[in-house]
């Protein structure tokens, strides 16, 4: 008997879900600077019984103010949440910290989208990185949304060096079925 790996009939990734202090604030970034799509929007959801903590786990009495869904192009889909938390908010947290993050965009001109971001007045941190080792190939950089959300900038037009070694490669957006 064979056994399987992982989830049955998985697919990829299809949303990633992240929480906003300003709802209009992030679709004028997601929009006009980054180039999604807003799709559609749902809420505000509040209940009396304990439905938020078992199903989101935020306190019983948070109020959901609004969820709007966008298309970035080949990537997976953003679910955007505005919430009216019941027991205060923390800050963005940092790479370092458990649950820290960041969005990776990849970009077939990196120069163009770098100065895109740069004309829009986005808080780019520090300069450009040519990768070495695996990663022989890309270039990238870290910014930051108007709310503190850190994304990257990345492009290997030219592959990464890794891929002349190993027989599976990282998803790619300009080769999504390789």
């Amino acid at each position: 008997m064979s056994e399987s790996r992982g989830l049955p009939g998985l697919r990829g990734a299809e949303h990633i879900g992240f929480t906003v202090p300003d709802l209009d604030e992030a679709e004028r970034f997601l929009v006009d600077v980054i180039g999604c799509e807003r799709v559609y929007s749902l809420g505000p959801f509040a209940r009396e019984d304990d439905w938020m903590e078992t199903r989101l786990g935020v306190h019983p009495r948070t109020v959901m103010r609004e969820l709007r869904f966008y298309r970035c192009r080949f990537g997976p889909n953003f679910e955007v949440f505005q919430y009216e938390p019941a027991d205060g908010q923390l800050p963005a947290p940092r790479n370092s910290d458990i649950g820290g993050h960041h969005v990776a965009f990849y970009v077939d001109d990196f120069e163009a989208a770098l100065d895109h971001l740069k004309a829009h007045g986005v808080d780019i941190m520090g300069e450009p990185t040519q990768s070495q080792s695996h990663s022989l190939g890309q270039t990238w950089v870290y910014f930051r949304a108007p709310w503190g959300m850190q994304f990257e900038l990345v492009s290997f037009p030219n592959g990464k060096a890794y891929e002349a070694e190993s027989p599976v490669k990282l998803w790619h957006p300009a080769h999504p079925a390789a």
